[in-house]
């Protein structure tokens, strides 16, 4: 099953505060995908056209996708700075992969394969 959340403001202030996501979002499913996107970004777009199917064709799947487009808050500009200095990105959207509460991956746009192949299991 796949659930689909709105990152809190809690939760965006936590990781702002100590540089990473707390256990509550790391750990929400065995597999988690944080997006930090914009509302107007095109790519976004797609891959949200593609998540929003992902459940019904991998029912199977335990993950978890915690979104925010942080264009949209009241914090917009500490979350940018947030992201592009702490975190590294200056692209979006920008997905973070983390399997088992680890981040084992991250990326900007990607394909549902490429999506999906972050959270697999590596041999």
């Amino acid at each position: 099953m796949i659930r689909r959340l709105e990152l809190t403001g809690e939760q965006a202030a936590f990781a702002m505060r100590q540089g990473e996501f707390d256990q509550g979002v790391r750990g929400a499913s065995r597999l988690v995908a944080v997006v930090l996107t914009q509302d107007w970004c095109g790519q976004w777009a797609a891959m949200d056209g593609y998540l929003a199917e992902m459940g019904s064709r991998r029912p199977e799947l335990d993950l978890t996708v915690f979104l925010l487009e942080y264009n949209r808050v009241d914090y917009f500009q500490e979350f940018l700075n947030f992201k592009e200095q702490v975190l590294g990105n200056r692209v979006i959207p920008y997905v973070r992969y983390y399997r088992d509460g680890s981040l084992v991956g991250q990326s900007n746009y990607v394909s549902e394969r490429q999506f999906l192949s972050f959270l697999q299991e590596k041999a």
